[in-house]
């Protein structure tokens, strides 16, 4: 579990630079010597100009324009493809964002963007019920060391988890962030389980089905 994260926080800084000394470090993950990669990481970063350093690894507002003032943007109404395009890629690779990220890319990554924003949403609730773990990070591996058991499928399939989409990492990336600062409305009406519609879940004949987005339905326990 600890390794994979580490791989995908590194998926992350490899993303954001593009210069020949940080593309050769960081090849070497995706050739299995992850400890010599982060090894060089320090090296690497010592050899950047202290200016751009500073200008790279500070986390940017997420805003349609990349405003200068700080404040992350909210939308009265959720965003398009459009405007994911065209905000900064985060820069951070705290622990609750990976996780986040990692999840709406095996979970939501071929779902429209309101679709992708409705699995995040569920994330959060649960998050912040107290039915389920009080992190991301918690909600998302609840279950994890039984295999079928676990909350969110992938983390318990037996399938090895790996990164091959780059657009699509990159655009549920920043719908984790807009998820996770609450930038944008909710679609859910407070759902806190869902499923594909390729299944039937004996627990979802007496829940409450809240939303139908993409190949999801989403639900709340009934009062």
């Amino acid at each position: 579990m600890v390794y994979r994260r580490t791989l995908v926080s590194a998926l992350f800084v490899a993303l954001f630079f593009s210069s020949n000394a940080f593309a050769s470090g960081y090849v070497q993950i995706f050739q299995g010597d992850l400890l010599n990669a982060l090894r060089s990481e320090k090296a690497e970063l010592e050899k950047v100009d202290p200016a751009l350093a500073r200008r790279i690894t500070k986390r940017r507002p997420v805003s349609r324009d990349a405003a200068e003032d700080g404040e992350a943007a909210t939308y009265a109404s959720l965003p398009s493809k459009q405007d994911l395009a065209v905000l900064p890629l985060p820069t951070t690779a705290e622990a609750e964002f990976v996780c986040m990220t990692e999840a709406l890319y095996f979970e939501a990554r071929g779902e429209s963007v309101k679709g992708i924003f409705a699995v995040a949403e569920v994330i959060m609730n649960r998050a912040k019920s107290t039915q389920f773990p009080n992190s991301v990070c918690g909600v998302i591996n609840q279950g994890a060391h039984r295999k079928n058991a676990c909350q969110f499928s992938y983390k318990c399939d037996g399938i090895a988890d790996r990164i091959h989409e780059r657009d699509a990492f990159e655009q549920v990336s920043k719908i984790a962030e807009l998820a996770m600062q609450g930038a944008v409305p909710k679609v859910t009406e407070g759902a806190l389980y869902y499923h594909t519609n390729a299944v039937r879940p004996r627990w979802s004949r007496v829940f409450e089905r809240t939303a139908s987005i993409g190949v999801h339905y989403f639900y709340r326990p009934g009062s």
